[in-house]
């Protein structure tokens, strides 16, 4: 099971990494910053089937560990303003921060799987991933707002005329 589960994160990590070099392709928005922690949520009804369930101190640390590991992801995104248009930018530090991550989380998944229970373990990286997830998109979109505020001041507001 800890192989199959391995295969699919690594599945995962290829199919994240072709998003991000798309999503440089095109001008980013608060909405592309903001839905994908919103759709992620609903991964919390996990925890009403009840092999599932985890204890509030399992909890504190897989989001402790979140927290910290999405320092490298917040360090890797930046954006850039192209044509008046705010980018995200493509970053091969980001290939390697998100497959060192990966890594990381089998290794550790190798260690603490021999003690704790399948599911107890999903439901742990789960929050791990979540914790992840949203200091990095709040981070975003900080820079985000930030940039739109330069492109606001540099781009001339468009007056229509008045119809009669």
């Amino acid at each position: 099971m800890a192989i199959i589960s391995s295969i699919l994160a690594i599945c995962m990590a290829i199919f994240a990494i072709i998003i991000r070099i798309r999503a440089t392709k095109r001008p980013a928005s608060v909405k592309k910053i903001i839905l994908p922690p919103l759709f992620m949520s609903t991964g919390f009804f996990m925890f009403v089937y009840e092999p599932a369930r985890i204890s509030y101190l399992q909890a504190l640390e897989a989001l402790a560990v979140g927290i910290i590991f999405s320092i490298l992801l917040i360090k890797t995104s930046k954006f850039e303003i192209k044509h008046n248009e705010i980018y995200l930018k493509q970053s091969k530090m980001f290939i390697f921060v998100l497959f060192g991550l990966l890594v990381l989380r089998i290794i550790i998944k190798l260690i603490i799987g021999v003690n704790i229970e399948i599911f107890e373990l999903a439901g742990m990286f789960f929050v791990l991933a979540y914790g992840m997830i949203i200091p990095w998109r709040v981070a975003m979109l900080m820079s985000y707002k930030k940039l739109e505020k330069q492109v606001k001041k540099v781009t001339p507001k468009r007056i229509l005329p008045i119809q009669q």
